[in-house]
């Protein structure tokens, strides 16, 4: 097994986008790279802990790829907006994307490097070590599931609809 952790805005909607996969054999939302030990949702919104809004992802690599885990994240994020996605606004619901694996910071730098060519403003999405991860309040783990019509900021179509390419024909693309 093994972990990525994603910030897209809002985490309800990014853990149950990814949670539909196969390979993904959990997520949970939470605070990454916080400055405050196990902040409340409360301190995050306030932005007192310097933390985003993250989802960690357990998965099978025998299953899905990152290279597929991050052109689906991609699929769901404008990478050139700071700190906003959707009505979102704030560096608590920042794009990011961390790991504790200097192997996979390679690879996740390598793809957002090459995906650029397909944006004509800068990626700004944070790629980092991850120093902490603070799972959320209960009330937040699977919200969309518990409250289907709860707000999102990715497509209903992207939730439902998404189909994942295959590892070699994404690398095909981003290598063009």
């Amino acid at each position: 097994m093994k972990t990525i952790y994603l910030a897209g805005g809002c985490f309800w909607g990014v853990e149950h986008f990814f949670s539909q996969f196969e390979g993904i054999e959990e997520t949970g939302v939470g605070y990454a790279n916080s400055i405050i030990a196990n902040p409340s949702y409360e301190q995050v919104v306030s932005k007192s802990t310097q933390a985003t809004e993250c989802v960690k992802i357990e998965y099978d690599p025998n299953t899905i790829s990152l290279v597929q885990i991050l052109y689906a994240y991609f699929q769901i994020i404008d990478p050139t907006s700071l700190n906003k996605q959707g009505n979102d606004i704030g560096t608590n619901y920042r794009t990011g994307i961390y790991t504790t694996d200097p192997k996979e910071l390679e690879t996740i730098e390598s793809f957002v490097k090459k995906a650029q060519k397909f944006y004509s403003k800068p990626i700004v999405i944070e790629v980092e070590k991850l120093t902490n991860f603070y799972p959320a309040e209960a009330y937040h783990q699977d919200y969309l599931l518990k409250n289907p019509y709860g707000y999102c900021h990715i497509s209903p179509m992207m939730m439902h609809d998404f189909q994942l390419p295959d590892t070699r024909k994404i690398l095909a693309k981003l290598d063009d």
